[in-house]
């Protein structure tokens, strides 16, 4: 028995030490440059497989001409609209303000910036005060970060002191006036009945007496709760002031990513990445054209992945593991519920996942040269998830492959402060995209409508008819996302009666040249 054993444990040594030697050829992403097991190894066994095999297969071998490359990066043609958002008939602001209006904005940067500029219009339909927003701790970024540390103050004041009187704190006399102190019982003073959308009419009948009660009032919660229609054209020209001059990032999210673009658009002046890395991206300049590069904002959290109610390829444990989170997160609430995953696909309704955006930008003609900054906070199923994506496009990068720990320091563990900084570089890519919409998308495709900038606008519906066809060929795919995409490169769409004024600028913030 003892030799029968022995022989049995020198067979499985030798079964490991030869298992060890065969992974790195096989399985090589398992591994860094010097053969050691990647602290995600045992996470990667269970990575879901590509869902779109045969299209993925042939993307890897897509060949694109100079003159479509030369279609792709070309800058967007004079729409006719130019920013137009100063006004000669500004309504003067009273000496004698109604009292202190406070808010409390849940929700990511985004959701936030969005809150900040219907609280303005607010205190200005009011004639209040507003103190700067505070923002909540939300459960899924779980960042603390306040105002301050990611919007320049004294610019959001000195920008719009002509218009709407603001300040930093609070009177010492309402000092009592705290988020502790709202989230402790009923309070008058508080208003937690404003409706989402709420007409410049409710706020006057329903927030203005509190304030001529008690001097102040506080909106909680206050996240999309303005209505974009029937609305002056002055507080509509304020919404754009706030959006677009008075919201301005601090200085050291604005230095680092002035350091992620000119890295990008400059890889010869970075240290980062080392000589491989610079020898891949100097071709790149030559290949591509001089330090142009696309922002992906690849929206694919598991906060997203579970509220979708979609399947993502990861089988039994996946839907278990979404099945959880959602129990936690909405105690198992979910919109989507009562639909399929084909039914959902089918309407457009399920995000795309990264290997789905790689097939979409390989489509839509960009090439494996193409220097790609992935906008992301993580993504579900860490690096074995964006895997296909990186196989797709060898040059993708972030803030961690562009920047030193030290260079991040100030930024580092703080999700809405990396989320600015990645706002930041996608305000200046030469073209963006989003894997699926939300408030990024929405607060990109408004900003880059009022610069003119290319962004392209993924077509869900026709995007999850396509992916659900499991015999369809590449040439065929590669035609219909082509022509599903003509339209949805930046062109100017001017905004509908109930559409958000920050997604849609056109009219509002915007006039014919």
């Amino acid at each position: 028995m003892k030799a029968d054993s022995h022989s049995n444990q020198t067979q499985r040594v030798a079964f490991a030490g030869l298992l060890v030697l065969l992974l790195p050829i096989f399985s090589p992403n398992l591994f860094d440059p010097l053969g050691r097991a990647s602290p995600s190894m045992f996470s990667e066994w269970n990575a879901p497989k590509p869902m779109h095999l045969h299209l993925l297969q042939s993307a890897l071998q897509r060949q694109t001409s100079d003159r479509q490359q030369s279609e792709l990066w070309s800058p967007l043609a004079n729409q006719g609209w130019k920013p137009c958002i100063d006004s000669t008939n500004i309504p003067s602001l009273p000496k004698k303000s109604r009292g202190y209006i406070q808010v409390f904005l849940d929700g990511g940067l985004n959701q936030q910036r969005m809150g900040i500029c219907d609280a303005v219009a607010v205190a200005k339909i009011l004639n209040a005060t507003l103190v700067i927003p505070h923002f909540e701790v939300n459960p899924v970024w779980k960042d603390s970060s306040p105002f301050s540390e990611i919007f320049d103050v004294d610019r959001f004041i000195n920008v719009l002191d002509d218009e709407v009187s603001i300040v930093k704190e609070l009177p010492s006399k309402y000092s009592w006036s705290t988020r502790e102190y709202y989230g402790t019982g009923i309070r008058a003073t508080r208003i937690k009945t404003a409706p989402v959308h709420a007409s410049a009419n409710w706020y006057l009948e329903n927030v203005l007496p509190v304030l001529q009660s008690y001097g102040i009032a506080a909106i909680a919660p206050f996240s999309h709760r303005l209505a974009f229609d029937d609305l002056s054209s002055d507080i509509q020209h304020l919404r754009c002031k706030v959006n677009f001059q008075a919201l301005v990032f601090v200085p050291h999210i604005k230095l680092l990513g002035d350091i992620l673009i000119n890295r990008l658009r400059n890889p010869s002046k970075s240290r980062v990445g080392g000589a491989n890395y610079l020898e891949k991206r100097l071709d790149v300049i030559d290949k591509q054209g001089a330090g142009k590069f696309v922002v992906l904002h690849l929206r694919f959290d598991k906060d997203m992945a579970s509220h979708s109610a979609c399947e993502f390829g990861g089988g039994k444990a996946e839907r278990l593991a979404l099945a959880k989170y959602r129990k936690v997160i909405w105690q198992g609430r979910v919109l989507n519920a009562q639909y399929t995953d084909e039914e959902l696909r089918n309407q457009g309704r399920c995000p795309l996942t990264p290997e789905e955006i790689g097939l979409l930008l390989a489509a839509l003609g960009f090439n494996n040269n193409t220097s790609l900054y992935l906008a992301s906070h993580k993504v579900y199923g860490g690096e074995a998830r964006i895997s296909t994506l990186r196989k797709l496009f060898p040059l993708m990068e972030d803030k961690k492959s562009l920047t030193t720990t030290e260079e991040r320091s100030k930024v580092e563990g703080k999700a809405s402060l990396l989320a600015a900084v990645d706002y930041y570089v996608s305000m200046q890519s030469d073209i963006f995209i989003s894997a699926s919409p939300g408030n990024m998308h929405n607060a990109m495709l408004g900003y880059r409508a009022y610069k003119n900038l290319k962004t392209i606008r993924p077509n869900m519906v026709l995007l999850g008819k396509v992916f659900l066809n499991n015999s369809i060929e590449w040439p065929e795919f590669q035609r219909l996302v082509q022509g599903g995409h003509k339209s949805r490169q930046g062109q100017i769409r001017l905004r509908k009666e109930t559409q958000s004024i920050y997604t849609y600028p056109a009219r509002d913030c915007m006039c014919q040249a």
